[in-house]
């Protein structure tokens, strides 16, 4: 039986308006202020807002499971353990960071949310098996499909305008049509929960990844399960294309990224050990480059064929990295974690990366190189000193091998 559709009625959840506050003191109110005390000590004119390399951190009251960006305007949505969504305005002027609105309506944590291609709806699912569409502009509840699943919802993908996937903490995939607010597709293929779903560029094969260790293949025109993948050790955590689709990349719990060729699913073509605790979370930047997070904290900058970690974007230290995202102009990298921090990192520079096909010496104290100013450390006093040091950086290059991991061939 079809999972019940539910219209709600516009309620605003968002915070009322800030009110301006005034001081108590009269004086204070009408004396006045010397028109030095806003200029510099030298006369100049007085200092504008500090712009910044990237925005500053978020913080959370919460741990936050997942996060998207607007694909139009420099908006963010996170969901929480306890079932909130939040939407930020972000911005690289120091101060310029705020909650436009938040929603409660979700009963437990909030697994998944993700924005439709045209940034006017916004779609999350939780583990109380619920699947929630709400309007951005005001974070309004339009729709709630009830009880879509028999268990929690642990993933989520926007096929198109209609069409959207979930997978569940049992292995069942869903693909709804929302004109409807029904499953066409209901199948249960995997014996553990689903992480993560994908699907090709001509919207017609979904691929999902699974904790029983199979990447499965459903066909959406046909409306049916294709294969599942050779068993893989461990969890598959993640899934994405690369190489323009010719190549289908999983992350494991165990820290290995399987490969598949485009056609061969059944069995991988390569794999890639990555020196981390695990590979969590896979987002493709460019055809060959792809950033990964991992349980350790640390997220890297992976190049696919030559496998190579290139190095390091950043870190939660110490904090698993639940999810990762891009901004619109692909800027910024934006990460949250359990410290309760949405973090944003600059990889404007990261497409012009190249790797080269040969090995290079393991550098002796087996650091990963940084790729930002704030990849080991997030002190900013300290950010502008790294300049000088990636002098002598480009020197010890010549005796270091680019990654931190093992890998297989072509």
């Amino acid at each position: 039986m079809a999972a019940p559709l539910e219209h709600v009625e516009s309620v605003s959840t968002g915070p009322d308006p800030p009110e301006l506050h005034k001081s108590g003191d009269p004086d204070l109110e009408t004396q006045d202020t010397d028109p030095d005390e806003d200029e510099d000590e030298d006369g100049g004119e007085p200092s504008g807002p500090k712009i910044r390399d990237t925005p500053e951190d978020i913080r959370l009251a919460a741990i936050a499971n997942t996060v998207a960006l607007h694909p139009t305007r420099d908006l963010l949505v996170c969901g929480d353990v306890d079932g909130d969504l939040y939407a930020f305005s972000y911005s690289c002027t120091e101060g310029e960071n705020q909650e436009v609105w938040s929603s409660g309506h979700h009963l437990k944590s909030c697994r998944q949310v993700r924005f439709s291609a045209d940034g006017l709806k916004l779609c999350s699912v939780s583990r109380d098996k619920a699947i929630h569409l709400l309007d951005v502009e005001r974070g309004q509840l339009v729709t709630r499909i009830r009880g879509a699943h028999g268990t929690p919802i642990n993933s989520l993908l926007l096929v198109d305008e209609n069409i959207l996937a979930t997978g569940d903490d049992g292995g069942t995939l869903k693909v709804w049509d929302m004109r409807k607010g029904t499953a066409i597709m209901d199948l249960k293929q995997h014996e553990d929960y689903i992480s993560d779903i994908t699907v090709d560029q001509s919207k017609r094969i979904l691929l999902t990844a699974s904790g029983d260790g199979t990447m499965g293949v459903f066909n959406i025109k046909r409306r049916r399960f294709e294969l599942l993948s050779e068993y893989q050790s461990g969890d598959l955590t993640s899934v994405a294309l690369m190489k323009r689709g010719r190549k289908v990349v999983c992350g494991s719990s165990e820290g290995t990224i399987y490969i598949f060729n485009w056609n061969g699913f059944g069995a991988t073509s390569d794999r890639f050990a990555v020196k981390a605790e695990s590979v969590d979370c896979i987002l493709p930047v460019t055809d060959n480059i792809m950033c990964i997070a991992s349980m350790d904290g640390y997220i890297r900058a992976v190049n696919l064929l030559p496998n190579r970690v290139i190095g390091c974007i950043g870190q939660h230290v110490g904090e698993p990295v639940e999810e990762l995202a891009k901004s619109r102009d692909s800027r910024f990298l934006v990460s949250c974690a359990h410290d309760q921090l949405i973090k944003f990192w600059d990889i404007s520079s990261l497409p012009s990366t190249t790797v080269k096909e040969y090995r290079k010496r393991k550098k002796k104290d087996g650091r990963m190189k940084s790729l930002t100013k704030k990849a080991l450390g997030d002190n900013d006093f300290f950010s502008g000193l790294v300049e000088e040091p990636e002098k002598k950086e480009e020197k010890d290059e010549e005796e270091e091998e680019e990654d931190d991991s093992d890998s297989g061939s072509d």
